[in-house]
């Protein structure tokens, strides 16, 4: 059977997902096609909206009183504020009470498993007890088969931040067992279903070995596996066991928080009433009278053409592989959008390994209305716009911005795609 909607989003990230909600509050019928799983598993689970200046000052207290540092074609500058907060309060309503920080502008200081503090909008409620205004003496547990958090070194780096608290760290044995390679969900799953350990639940053996420990601690942070389905019952009965207040440090990939956060956008699209087509690679497209008519996936082989009124590309930029980069240049592999680069690959980078590398703000050039352009500066498809990564101009990583610019640019998108459905 032919498929057809008003609007298709390619691409099941933030911005993907953020669009293809904005497209479906418009009235129109939306259908999210994506290939691999997202990004989001990769990712802390945190919501970035600017914590450093365009010119690296920060962190910033306030990420709005930033916005005027950025260059003139950051995505922030093309959507504006409004844009920003609509996102913000997209995102409130798909997270209901599962992230903090909706109540104020400011950004929260929230420790990462390395020990850096990550200037953030929104944070899982999980986090939510770490953040670096409280001044309550910290406890870092570790876990001595989990080498990708050592407590010790992210306590450290955190006292020589100056945060306004003691701060320890440990690593002691997970009560359960597991081979070397387990997966993180493993150890969540021994926690939600409290499995049982030496004649007790594993929470209450996890507390145990932890206790002798808390030297005084009133809070201690674990790494993001304190379960899934029932984590914050999880994290109570850490808490009753210990008396301390509990919270997860956000970790890099796999990340819990980030397959969270997930289930809560693929949650808030089917609520939508948002078809969703994954595991297909979209590899081209149909035009008809200059007009995109259809995005073509490739199904086992079979080329099929997802027909659409207007769609929204959301692919991610460079790590996302949304933009391909190779010998002969770099380019927008669907659409085959216009990517301005230097011709010369030796002038993508700098020497300096921390410096501005010019192939971070690498993307498809928007115009006011997110439609990518042409070199000429003209849309490349009246009905065709962007969102997330794939849009250039911005140096995400540097700025922590990622999170806030799939979610402007992804209402926008999303509204202007519906609107010209």
């Amino acid at each position: 059977m032919p498929i057809s909607e008003d609007v298709v989003v390619v691409g099941g990230g933030v911005a993907g997902s953020i669009a293809a909600l904005s497209a479906a509050e418009t009235g129109a019928s939306v259908r999210l096609v994506s290939y691999k799983k997202s990004t989001l598993r990769h990712a802390s689970g945190l919501i970035d909206v600017l914590g450093f200046t365009g010119d690296g000052e920060g962190p910033l207290a306030d990420p709005f009183a930033g916005l005027d540092s950025l260059a003139e074609r950051h995505p922030y500058r093309i959507v504006g504020e409004d844009a920003i907060r609509e996102g913000l309060a997209l995102f409130d309503e798909i997270a209901g009470d599962e992230y903090r920080g909706s109540h104020t502008d400011a950004n929260a200081l929230v420790p990462t498993h390395g020990g850096a503090v990550k200037p953030t909008a929104r944070y899982p409620r999980a986090a939510a007890a770490g953040v670096a205004s409280d001044d309550r003496d910290t406890l870092l547990v570790g876990f001595a088969t989990m080498t990708d958090f050592e407590a010790s070194l992210a306590a450290d780096h955190l006292a020589a931040a100056g945060v306004p608290f003691d701060v320890s760290g440990v690593t002691v044995e997970f009560p359960k067992t597991f081979r070397a390679d387990a997966k993180i969900t493993r150890y969540a799953k021994a926690l939600d279903t409290d499995e049982a350990v030496g004649g007790r639940g594993t929470r209450e053996a996890l507390a145990a070995a932890v206790e002798p420990h808390l030297d005084g601690a009133e809070r201690v942070g674990f790494p993001s596996l304190l379960g899934d389905d029932h984590r914050h019952e999880v994290r109570a009965d850490l808490e009753s066991y210990l008396g301390a207040a509990v919270f997860e440090v956000p970790m890099g990939p796999p990340s819990l928080p980030g397959l969270r956060l997930e289930d809560l956008l693929f949650d808030a699209l089917d609520e939508a009433g948002v078809g969703i087509s994954s595991g297909n690679k979209a590899v081209g497209y149909e035009t008809d009278d200059g007009d995109l008519s259809a995005v073509v996936v490739d199904r086992n082989g079979r080329e099929i053409p997802y027909h659409a009124d207007a769609f929204v590309l959301a692919t991610g930029g460079l790590v996302g592989k949304g933009i391909d980069s190779s010998r002969e240049g770099v380019r927008e592999p669907i659409f085959d959008c216009y990517v301005p680069h230097p011709d010369d690959r030796y002038d993508w980078f700098v020497d300096d390994a921390f410096g501005d590398h010019p192939f971070a703000t690498f993307g498809v050039v928007p115009d006011d209305r997110l439609r990518p352009t042409r070199a000429d500066g003209h849309a490349e498809y009246e009905n065709l716009f962007a969102a997330g990564g794939v849009v250039g101009g911005a140096d995400v990583a540097a700025e922590k911005s990622a999170s806030g610019v799939s979610l402007a640019t992804g209402v926008v998108a999303g509204r202007e795609a519906g609107e010209t459905a």
